[in-house]
């Protein structure tokens, strides 16, 4: 009880992590560090095509200034 933590629950715990591996304790918490990667690499690319979009969006306008 050092940790507060009853010892019957850790048995639990221990003993669900090795029936489940990385699927265990799937709550609200932080994300697997292999999803975590997934929507680092998600948003970046995502702010890179928004940027690639403005600067379209941009040209387009500039040409269409410059022909009409």
């Amino acid at each position: 009880m050092e940790l507060g933590i009853q010892r019957n629950r850790l048995y639990r715990w221990q003993k669900e992590l090795g029936a489940k591996g990385e699927a265990a304790f799937q709550g609200s918490g932080r994300k697997p560090v292999s999803q975590q990667s997934e929507v680092e690499r998600l948003k970046a690319e995502l702010k890179k095509v928004t940027e690639e979009r403005d600067i379209l969006k941009k040209a387009a306008a500039y040409f269409a200034k410059e022909l009409g």
